[in-house]
């Protein structure tokens, strides 16, 4: 007897140890942001360090000393990880992260649509006041949704309403409704923006209270995946060409990691008796069984998920592991599927540094016909594509084992 009772207690010492390990990693990813950031402005051509827009000399070159302030659809991903990293911790740090990086915008918005005005495309932050396309303003936005319930200023809730109105009535789709960018008059189909919509979609229908926003984006996850899913692999192509009516080359991971990790979002504040919930999780659910196949034995996915020779990487192996551990803790999938998470997350968990620093993880990602294009994407250290990514994996993966 006393023999068994050593054991469990050993047994419950190591489980212990292994979820004060996972948030030992995530929040060391999310310290080493917080040591790096800053709220200020750069003069490039002088050097010159500004704290707001108010005292900038005309016709400076200007940039964001911290790209973590930057407005982009990475960031805005980021953030609402660092809202889940706070509800789950109670560390103010990370909230505060938040709240400052879009007060900061907001606050400085004259400034940003004075120069957007004036021709000036800064990359840092036209997105802003350019609104022309769900990079623009989707995945910001519904960080902005999780901000507003903390800070809740005029100008937050008319540019969420603003936000909504463009999505579901400005944005290009084709002739089904399907969300579509675009380029040189000819229509494309990304996968990546049924994250860049229906990251805003879900976060909105659920804090509107206006069934509009996830109707809409049930629909949005059933076109694209009429679209865009691919029979004999299982896995999702990168991009639909409407004018050639065929799907691009690349079954792409982290596009594919996108569309899962926008699934997970909607099915988590979608009513139970939604009409097409039973839709949205059969292709939730087949979709995970697509890309199940291709985990390598490191428990991370190749760029390329079905070319083994492409390299390891990280954004789509944590999105993976993100969906499948929700779908485990939500009870949309078998428990059975929780090793696939838990083996993705230990392969995550090995690109992370001591100093919180990620490697492999994928640069920025146009669509291409040449596969050799996707082959030769580098990754720089930190790349900001995958931190948001990675911080709700780790908090969703610490969920799954804390529940057995």
């Amino acid at each position: 007897m006393k023999k068994l009772l050593i054991l469990l207690l050993l047994f419950a010492d190591i489980t212990i140890q292994a979820q004060s390990n996972d948030l030992s990693v995530i929040r060391s990813v999310a310290d080493n942001i917080l040591s790096e950031h800053s709220y200020n402005i750069v003069d490039k051509k002088t050097g010159k360090v500004y704290a707001n827009s108010k005292n900038l000399p005309a016709g400076g070159d200007f940039a964001f000393q911290s790209k973590y302030l930057e407005w982009r659809y990475v960031d805005g991903v980021l953030n609402m990880a660092m809202l889940d990293l706070f509800k789950q911790t109670g560390d103010e740090r990370y909230k505060d992260f938040v709240l400052k990086n879009y007060r900061f915008i907001f606050d400085n918005s004259a400034f940003i649509r004075r120069e957007y005005e004036n021709g000036i495309r800064n990359p840092a932050y036209y997105r802003f006041a350019a609104m022309k396309s769900l990079d623009d303003c989707g995945a910001m936005t519904a960080g902005l949704i999780g901000a507003i319930q903390y800070d809740n200023r005029a100008d937050y809730k008319a540019y969420i309403d603003r936000v909504g109105d463009y999505i579901l009535h400005k944005e290009g789709r084709l002739a089904d409704g399907t969300l579509s960018r675009e380029p040189e008059g000819h229509k494309i189909v990304w996968l990546d923006d049924l994250y860049m919509s229906v990251s805003f979609l879900s976060q909105m229908g659920d804090y509107s209270k206006n069934s509009e926003y996830l109707d809409f984006a049930a629909k949005q996850v059933i076109l694209f995946s009429n679209l865009l899913y691919d029979s004999i692999t299982g896995l999702y192509f990168h991009c639909y060409y409407d004018y050639l009516k065929e799907p691009g080359v690349a079954h792409w991971g982290r596009a594919n990691g996108w569309s899962i990790y926008a699934q997970a979002y909607l099915l988590d504040v979608l009513p139970e008796n939604h009409p097409l919930r039973p839709q949205l999780l059969q292709i939730f659910r087949r979709q995970i069984l697509g890309f199940s196949r291709y985990q390598s034995q490191s428990g991370l996915w190749h760029q390329l998920l079905d070319k083994n020779d492409s390299y390891p990487e990280t954004s789509c192996s944590a999105m993976f592991a993100y969906a499948v551990a929700k779908g485990v803790n939500r009870g949309w999938i078998d428990k059975e599927f929780g090793s696939i998470a838990l083996r993705a997350w230990e392969g995550v968990c090995k690109q992370v540094s001591e100093k919180g620093e990620v490697s492999g993880i994928c640069i920025g990602t146009g669509i291409s016909h040449d596969l050799v294009f996707y082959y030769t994407r580098p990754t720089p250290l930190n790349d900001a594509h995958g931190l948001g990514a990675i911080i709700q994996a780790g908090l969703e993966i610490n969920k799954m084992k804390n529940s057995k």
